[in-house]
């Protein structure tokens, strides 16, 4: 307070309605817990996020993942896992430059390495589409050739869907039923071989019809009974030089299995030549 010009000191307890004063305890310093959002990111993992600093991973990862992993797919136990798709899914993972090694590989028929190469990794993506290819081949093609030979003829020309159904039959039957036979007679003379590997080589047999089909459009019968034996020889040539070196440990019986196995394949050669490779009006 302010009189004549000099201060005058209140007390400060004898003021109503002022605030008493506090004493000053010091300096106080003040410490702040450690956190981990001193560093980023943070060492240790907590709540859903894991993996570190990677990122969370999705809830379905199917089309994402690699296809080998087994802990995130449930998979059906016994026998019933045969009955699904995931337990063909690993005959069908091939590459394209895969598929066309071994279709050269079945065009020369006296290597005899076809089982060596594929034995880690069989497939059916091939067989399957051997036979779907043959069966397309054999029903163009003949439908093609008898139509203009019934135009050449001025004759009434009706489609013949017999002839897809008949290829059909004879193609995947014989690919099916055959090595089935086969697995059966070699486990029974203690000579197993796998049944996919069978399979398999079957079905790469077939490829070299698929150029014979496309010979037989010429109008000439001998012609036409020398690409199909050619074929035949090939093909049955292929599957027994290739189960030749498994097949010898059944011991004597390893001659007429092999034998059996060419002269059944030389007769699927005959059969098509006879139903396929020939044009009738």
């Amino acid at each position: 307070m302010i009189t004549g010009g000099s201060y005058t000191t209140i007390d400060a307890q004898k003021v109503s309605g002022s605030v008493p004063s506090v004493p000053d305890p010091g300096h106080t310093t003040v410490k702040f817990a450690e956190s981990n959002l001193q560093t980023f990111p943070p060492s240790a993992t907590q709540g859903k996020i894991s993996g570190g600093s990677n990122p969370p991973r999705d809830a379905d990862d199917t089309f994402s993942g690699n296809g080998n992993s087994s802990t995130d797919e449930p998979q059906s136990g016994g026998w019933l896992h045969k009955f699904t798709v995931g337990a063909y899914k690993p005959f069908f993972d091939v590459d394209t430059s895969d598929v066309v090694e071994r279709l050269k590989e079945s065009l020369f028929p006296f290597r005899g390495t076809f089982t060596e190469k594929t034995a880690d990794k069989p497939d059916l993506y091939g067989p399957f589409w051997i036979c779907t290819t043959l069966i397309f081949v054999a029903a163009s093609i003949g439908t093609f050739v008898t139509y203009v030979a019934h135009k050449w003829k001025k004759q009434e020309w009706n489609y013949d869907i017999n002839l897809v159904t008949w290829s059909a039959g004879v193609f995947y039957g014989y690919v099916t039923l055959v090595p089935l036979a086969l697995y059966v007679v070699l486990k029974y003379f203690s000579a197993p071989s796998g049944l996919v590997q069978l399979f398999c080589l079957y079905g790469y047999s077939l490829f070299v019809f698929i150029p014979a089909l496309c010979l037989s459009v010429v109008p000439v019968e001998i012609f036409r009974w020398v690409i199909a034996g050619v074929a035949g020889f090939m093909s049955a040539t292929f599957v027994a030089l290739n189960l030749k070196a498994h097949i010898n440990s059944a011991g004597e019986r390893s001659i007429l299995i092999i034998a059996s196995i060419f002269l059944l394949q030389l007769g699927l050669a005959v059969v098509l030549k006879l139903y396929l490779f020939t044009v009738t009006v």
